[in-house]
């Protein structure tokens, strides 16, 4: 995973709309870098346009950031998705979406990914359902120079079945956990920006 940062008034719409997948993808990935972390912490809070939707979700994140230490925002992250057998909160899609992990909608995905000339890296530990991946797939449909899959009708399909579908659950689970501080800001902005992206994918139809 690629650590980016978003949102620069510089960027254009569809750049920054790739970089906060991409940035989203890195932070449930795994526990943040120092380095992201920095980056994160120094990052613009004011939107270009005065009350834009994702402005009071995305300086909290900011600010909580900035409120806890790298060790406190990385034991978060082992005590939410870590540790040995269960964990509090699962980041993958078929736990959401039938209950069971690696079950019918991961292979679903993988037969929607093989269609995109897509596959997973044999370095990543973590199956194709994944948060973190499937975020990763958006930011490429988004940013891909391969204009036959990366062009708002492949977003709009993958969105639809594999973001909008339990990408929202997943984030009132995080928000409703009382272990979570740094996740809980992300989980908020992560679901105003995916009620910004159906509403955009809406104006399509």
């Amino acid at each position: 995973m690629m650590e980016r940062i978003p949102v620069s008034s510089t960027l254009d719409e569809e750049t920054a709309r790739a970089e906060v997948y991409g940035l989203l993808a890195a932070l449930y990935y795994a526990p943040p870098s120092p380095d992201l972390l920095s980056q994160l912490r120094v990052a613009v809070t004011e939107a270009p346009a005065a009350g834009a939707f994702l402005e009071d979700t995305w300086r909290n994140v900011v600010a909580t950031a900035r409120d806890l230490s790298d060790a406190q925002i990385a034991d978060e992250y082992d005590t939410l998705f870590g540790g040995v057998g269960k964990p509090e909160v699962f980041l993958y899609g078929s736990h959401y979406l039938s209950g069971f992990l690696n079950d019918k909608p991961l292979a679903r995905l993988r037969s929607d990914l093989a269609e995109l000339g897509l596959a997973r890296d044999d370095t990543m530990s973590e199956t194709e359902d994944h948060v973190a991946y499937v975020c990763e797939v958006m930011r490429y449909l988004i940013a891909g120079d391969d204009v036959e899959v990366a062009n708002l009708t492949r977003q709009r399909e993958f969105f639809s079945t594999h973001v909008q579908t339990w990408v929202p659950q997943l984030c009132d689970t995080l928000t409703a956990q009382p272990r979570a501080r740094f996740y809980a800001a992300l989980a908020a902005f992560t679901a105003a920006f995916i009620g910004v992206e159906a509403q955009g994918f809406d104006l399509l139809v």
